[in-house]
């Protein structure tokens, strides 16, 4: 794993040790964002709705937002997958208690379909790891090719939204994930290297008539986010002319590193905390109506963008 989730990283001893959760209220915790699925909720549409979640650089808790940004949007009743994106070997089966030794790569090998790939997570949350091996296919034969595309294409028919936690940095490979996808959440921290790089990669992306980029600042009191939102809008403008379609703040919460050694969401083992709160709001924010509708669907949209080029750096076989 990368240095991602930089405070979210801490090795075991250096943090202040704290009674686990019992399982009996992780339970209740599970049970409270299912009952939500008898709530009022923004009207979706059929359409599979795809999310690409980057950042410029590592270390800023993006996997872990992924993560509990999907089992919250599973907790209003949607079918939600998300798409293990990292080059190499992604975390996000471990983060929510899974240990898959089969990804994607072993797909595109023929060593195992799809469907037995699929982790089943929390809430109903459906991942796919290595999905970055997506990415190899132009080295494969056509043949399989289109069998594999088929088969995503049934995964993606089967979703009300699906989530892409890309690798962060610049690569072609990753630059044209993130652009086949019809919304676009950046995620920053405060620190001032991390407000950089997402100006990089918001500079990156490019006007699109309709891609919807919207902001996270997390590990951020309401005064950072406010300030940097407000800094990040203008950089919207001015070189993109569009405006950001809306910007959060995910306050820094010890619960956070806790749900991370217990490899819980921390939607559902603290439901009721500061940053599962704002994890809502910014779910209930993406549901709202208006949103643009792109053109087919995610891996419709990724290879007529030529998708399938080289093969990403290092395999994401497990051996």
């Amino acid at each position: 794993m990368d240095r991602g989730l930089r405070l979210y990283r801490m090795p075991i001893a250096t943090l202040t040790p704290t009674t686990p959760r019992p399982l009996g209220e992780q339970a209740r915790g599970l049970r409270a964002l299912l009952d939500r699925r008898h709530e009022p909720r923004p009207a979706v549409r059929s359409h599979c709705r795809s999310l690409a979640v980057t950042s410029g650089k590592g270390g800023v808790g993006k996997s872990v937002l992924t993560l509990n940004l999907a089992v919250t949007l599973a907790g209003y009743g949607l079918r939600v997958g998300v798409l293990d994106g990292h080059p190499g070997l992604g975390n996000l089966d471990l983060l929510c208690g899974r240990n898959g030794y089969w990804n994607l790569s072993h797909v595109i090998a023929g060593a195992r379909p799809l469907d037995e790939v699929i982790l089943d997570g929390p809430a109903g949350v459906r991942l796919v790891p290595g999905a970055a091996s997506l990415l190899e296919l132009g080295d494969c034969a056509e043949p399989v090719q289109n069998h594999l595309l088929d088969a995503l294409a049934r995964f993606e028919s089967d979703c009300d939204f699906l989530l892409i936690d890309t690798g962060s940095g610049w690569s072609d490979d990753m630059q044209r994930m993130v652009r086949a996808a019809e919304d676009v959440l950046i995620v920053t921290t405060p620190e001032p290297t991390a407000i950089a790089d997402a100006y990089a990669r918001l500079k990156t992306l490019g006007p699109s008539p309709v891609r919807a980029v919207h902001v996270a600042v997390n590990q951020a009191t309401a005064g950072q986010s406010a300030r940097i939102l407000e800094r990040i809008q203008h950089t919207a403008q001015a070189f993109l002319q569009q405006s950001l379609t809306l910007g959060a703040g995910i306050p820094d919460d010890a619960a956070v590193p806790q749900s991370v050694l217990a490899r819980m969401p921390f939607v559902l083992t603290t439901p009721d905390g500061p940053a599962s709160r704002a994890v809502q709001r910014l779910s209930q924010q993406l549901l709202s109506p208006g949103t643009k509708v792109g053109r087919g669907g995610f891996f419709e949209r990724l290879v007529n963008a030529g998708g399938f080029g080289q093969s990403v750096v290092g395999s994401t076989t497990r051996l």
